[in-house]
């Protein structure tokens, strides 16, 4: 017996939304919480917030892979399409390749950054955060006016 393929059809727009938010909210944590540390320079709330920020964009990073999964599947593979489809993926393509490269940076690095290497990377980061609220954007008009 084979499900109702109208299951197929409001099942994946669903499971991808959902998924969406995790990585787009954990990379402006990430953001937040470097950008914090960065400011404060030395000490244990310091260490705290680039914590956090590891752990979120380390999370954001593994939170991409069912994101990306669901969108390919609802747009059957295509990675760039029309309209608004078109321009969530400009944005969505360089937002999954930068948290994956960010989280990779972080992980290979640790804390051992020095601060010209923080400040590079938390520009990264921002701009990253910037590129995900605009892909978030682009995602909530194809609802809304889609």
């Amino acid at each position: 017996m084979h499900p109702d393929p109208a299951l197929w059809t409001t099942l994946w727009p669903k499971l991808h939304g959902a998924s969406a938010h995790f990585p787009i909210a954990l990379a402006l944590v990430a953001a937040v919480c470097e950008a914090a540390a960065f400011l404060l320079g030395e000490g244990s709330r310091r260490d705290g917030l680039r914590a956090a920020g590891f752990y979120a964009i380390a999370f954001a990073a593994l939170g991409t892979v069912p994101a990306v999964a669901s969108g390919l599947v609802m747009t059957k593979g295509e990675t760039l399409g029309h309209d608004l489809l078109f321009w969530h993926h400009v944005f969505v393509w360089p937002s999954f390749a930068a948290i994956v490269g960010l989280a990779v940076w972080r992980v290979l690095t640790g804390e051992k950054m020095s601060r010209r290497a923080q400040a590079r990377y938390l520009l990264a980061l921002l701009v990253t955060a910037g590129l995900i609220s605009a892909a978030g954007y682009w995602g909530g008009e194809m609802i809304v006016n889609g």
